[in-house]
């Protein structure tokens, strides 16, 4: 086996950004839920939430949205994704 085990990942600097993004959101959760633990509470989500479960729902969410967004349309796709970040925003707070 030749080559790095990541060879074929494009890592620009876009990918990088946003994995590093991931990566401290989730740091930045874990201490939050470290020294607040959450609670579960019902928003416009059909079931009751914490919000680690915000969260990962946001995540996908914005996922799908991206997907959509790439498969869809012919737009710029920083558009998606300012869409899916606020998306993942209001699921966060309101959710």
């Amino acid at each position: 086996m030749e080559g790095n085990v990541f060879s074929w990942m494009a890592w620009t600097p876009p990918v990088a950004i946003f994995f590093t993004c991931i990566v401290l959101m989730l740091i930045g959760m874990t201490i939050w839920q470290i020294r607040s633990p959450s609670v579960e509470r019902k928003g416009f989500l059909p079931i009751p939430t914490t919000r680690g479960d915000r969260l990962f729902i946001g995540l996908l969410t914005a996922a799908y949205i991206n997907l959509a967004w790439t498969g869809l349309t012919d737009l710029a796709q920083w558009i998606g994704a300012i869409v899916g970040f606020v998306v993942l925003l209001v699921l966060m707070r309101w959710g």
